[in-house]
């Protein structure tokens, strides 16, 4: 089965990650004017990582299949209606770049809302990339390396969005376009409270506005902020899968996870708390 066509006005945002020029379809993948082609793998993503590769190998398939399962359930839909609701605030954007998308779950539901607006999902895991070149017939997936130079053209984007995601204030303040905006969704310090003490999760670190603050002003200024909170009843399944997408997976020895599980209720009532803050260039 052939794929379909990749949006245009997707690709007239990406760059070359060898020399910058901009990037055109050919019937491969995408190629630069210098020549430099990249292939579009049968999963329908693209790899534009930097000369030499990247150290960031992204989240692992099971890590991403948990995170396809957990946000295809619902239990996020709050998340990505906060996140769309900042998005769309103001002129309507045209182009949306997600950066660490992962599964592209959350920039479909923005694109939803919108007419003909086109997105990118940048994510370092190949595994996210094949799902997120699915999400939605306006979007494509590219592997890309977010702590290096983003394949994507200067002042090229409407709309950066960041969704537990590490941030890149620099990256972003360049591939914005004068009056674009970052979006960052980031977790409040009462977000999975029910869960972090019983299943040993990792907690939300007091001074994480802070940090968030000194990453971005030098490049960003803040223009709004808005929270987000929800209630959610979940059982055993959704819970594993829940820590199983996300770093936490990481620092639980095996069998651990399903020792703390069992001692917990079979319905868990869980705190969703996240805020949402807009930005944009500094000036």
């Amino acid at each position: 089965m052939s794929l379909p066509a990749l949006p245009p006005a997707a690709v007239a945002v990406l760059a070359c990650p060898v020399c910058g020029q901009q990037l055109g379809t050919d019937p491969a993948g995408l190629r630069c004017a210098a020549g430099h082609a990249f292939d579009r793998a049968r999963q329908g993503h693209v790899t534009l990582l930097p000369p030499g590769g990247s150290p960031h190998a992204g989240d692992s398939a099971a890590m991403v299949g948990d995170r396809a399962d957990f946000l295809a359930a619902g239990h996020y839909a709050g998340i990505t209606a906060a996140l769309a609701d900042a998005a769309l605030a103001g002129p309507p954007p045209a182009t949306l770049l997600d950066l660490g998308g992962g599964t592209g779950a959350h920039l479909a539901g923005v694109l939803d809302r919108t007419a003909d607006a086109v997105g990118v999902v940048l994510d370092a895991s190949r595994y996210a990339a094949r799902r997120a070149a699915r999400a939605h017939p306006r979007a494509m997936a590219v592997v890309a390396d977010s702590w290096s130079r983003w394949p994507v053209r200067d002042a090229a984007v409407d709309r950066v969005l960041v969704v537990f995601a590490p941030r890149n204030g620099a990256e972003t303040a360049r591939v914005l376009r004068p009056e674009g905006r970052l979006v960052v969704v980031t977790p409040s310090a009462d977000h999975l409270a029910e869960l972090v003490g019983p299943l040993g999760l990792l907690t939300v670190d007091p001074a994480k506005a802070d940090r968030l603050a000194a990453g971005l002003e030098p490049h960003l200024r803040p223009v709004a902020a808005t929270a987000h909170r929800a209630e959610l009843t979940l059982d055993h399944a959704a819970v594993r899968t829940l820590v199983g997408m996300g770093p936490h997976a990481r620092h639980l020895a095996e069998g651990e996870l399903d020792r703390r599980l069992a001692e917990l209720p079979q319905s868990v009532r869980v705190t969703v708390a996240v805020d949402v803050g807009t930005w944009q260039r500094g000036g």
